[in-house]
């Protein structure tokens, strides 16, 4: 890329001119505004607070003007009067008074201000000129790589994807909204949840006692679904992805990082059809089972299930492919599974918590964009299980693993808790934890939290309604009566839970 460097006259150095060689072009630049822009914030009080969310040193494409916007910026930062006079000791304290010119040219800035009223008018032209060289700047760097055959060409794009996302970032500025048009979309929201069954306002999980406390996962949510290896994470999510799906007709996306698309649809039919896992695996069915299996999987033929099995699948490539599920297929709730296995290839981190900060904080802006909730799984840390005793084996927030930013960015946080794992089989009233799982609902920023118990079958990977299962009722029922019972036949590992390894197949 050819340079030039011009000189003003007055000892000021300008910035350096950048010809793009295969066009004869020079780099898009707005000199006029720029310096008309630094003279209205010389001028005037309030100019500041008007272009400060618009425009960053970075944005002015000479040396010069950037760096008498950054003493105008640390004044601002301080409290301190922004004018000719104070501009010039703070450009005198960083050493660069000498660089852009001098007093003199702070002073005749303020002479190329006719008016201050289109003060954000300008900043704006003066943001998309930098945004401009940014793309220059970046499909250059892009192309020589390209050219380049030691480079291998996936983490190439995946370079490029990260990169033109931290560029598309730094323009991404919303409107303030006048209040009548929200308050309509609220009433609207509120008549559509009262004209629903059970007032659900958002999508229901086909889980009785968890819709009841949501309402239903609601759209632009991020819900982040955590636990110990071991607990059913995938199996929850399946089950109620079936239930979405098939019985409410819900189109869901599901995105598998730790299975094959196959071991993931083995799962669902072991869940649907209610048949073991190690005989889907090994083909031994007897010939009822055959006649269960051809009955029942026909709920799951043309359910609207999209299942995207990419391992270490990246933030970019998920949002990509997000909106293109939501377009063509309608889309109205995405499940990931799970948040540790992604990344966020093309940036730069210092730590792996700095990139699994990055990747929450991406889930929740495209819940956001995509006005859907985004169910995400997350791994809970060890804490868990170096406590002791039936409370100190309870999930908390403390226990996500890898960032704090997981709890932060998270609309909803709920707990997987089977206490029979640990080989809890009563709660404290003496009530039988057999069979039981616990949904625990530890943050909910617009709403309630609690705790709901779900019935968990381990050899079929399902959670269900425990009103659902009658034959788990009447062993409960009996059991909390000192009764004798044998344990449910859909349950034959009760009296080994603990082991180090889930009792579910595959």
């Amino acid at each position: 890329m050819a340079e030039e460097v011009r000189n003003s006259g007055r000892g000021r150095k300008r910035a350096t001119v950048q010809v793009v060689p295969e066009m004869g072009r020079l780099q898009p630049q707005a000199r006029e505004l720029e310096e008309a822009v630094l003279g209205a914030l010389l001028l005037e009080k309030d100019a500041y607070s008007i272009v400060s969310d618009i425009l960053k040193p970075e944005c002015f494409y000479e040396r010069a003007h950037e760096l008498i916007f950054t003493a105008v910026r640390d004044l601002y930062m301080r409290q301190e009067p922004v004018d000719m006079i104070t501009v010039t000791e703070q450009l005198k304290r960083m050493g660069a008074l000498d660089e852009v010119g001098g007093a003199p040219y702070i002073s005749e800035l303020t002479s190329k201000v006719a008016s201050t009223a289109h003060l954000e008018f300008h900043a704006r032209i003066i943001a998309q000129k930098y945004l401009a060289r940014e793309l220059i700047r970046f499909t250059a760097t892009i192309q020589d790589k390209a050219f380049d055959e030691t480079v291998d060409v996936d983490d190439l794009m995946q370079e490029a994807e990260g990169s033109l996302f931290e560029i598309s970032q730094r323009n991404v500025k919303k409107d303030v909204t006048q209040i009548n048009p929200v308050i309509k979309e609220a009433l609207t929201m509120l008549e559509k949840a009262a004209n629903q069954e059970g007032g659900m306002s958002g999508l229901r999980s086909g889980f009785d006692g968890l819709d009841k406390i949501t309402s239903g996962w609601q759209n632009s949510d991020l819900v982040i679904i955590a636990a110990r290896p071991a607990m059913g994470k995938t199996a929850f999510v399946l089950s109620m992805a079936k239930n979405m799906a098939v019985n409410f007709k819900i189109p869901v996306a599901l995105f598998s990082l730790e299975m094959s698309n196959v071991q993931l649809v083995n799962r669902l039919i072991v869940n649907v059809c209610e048949i073991p896992g190690e005989k889907i695996k090994s083909g031994r069915l007897e010939k009822y089972e055959w006649e269960q299996l051809d009955f029942k999987i026909k709920e799951l033929y043309d359910a609207p299930i999209y299942v995207d099995d990419t391992p270490s699948l990246s933030v970019f490539e998920l949002r990509t492919k997000a909106r293109r599920l939501v377009r063509e297929h309608d889309i109205k709730c995405i499940i990931i599974d799970y948040l540790q296995l992604m990344n966020a290839s093309g940036m730069n981190f210092g730590s792996r918590e700095q990139e699994v900060s990055t990747i929450s904080r991406s889930l929740k802006g495209l819940a956001k964009e995509l006005n859907i909730p985004i169910i995400a799984l997350s791994q809970l840390n060890r804490g868990v299980e170096a406590r002791q005793g039936a409370e100190g084996k309870r999930p908390q927030l403390a226990d996500l693993r890898e960032s704090g930013a997981i709890e932060q960015d998270a609309d909803m946080v709920c707990f997987i808790h089977r206490p029979e794992y640990y080989k809890i089989l009563e709660d404290e009233k003496g009530n039988s934890l057999v069979g039981l799982a616990e949904i625990i609902i530890a943050k909910h920023r617009n709403g309630a939290v609690g705790d709901v118990r779900l019935r968990f079958k381990s050899e079929f990977a399902k959670f269900m309604n425990i009103e659902d299962d009658v034959e788990l009722k009447e062993v409960i029922s009996k059991m909390n009566r000192n009764e004798p019972q044998p344990i449910p036949s859909a349950t034959p590992d009760f009296l080994q839970a603990g082991s180090e390894e889930e009792k579910v197949p595959f």
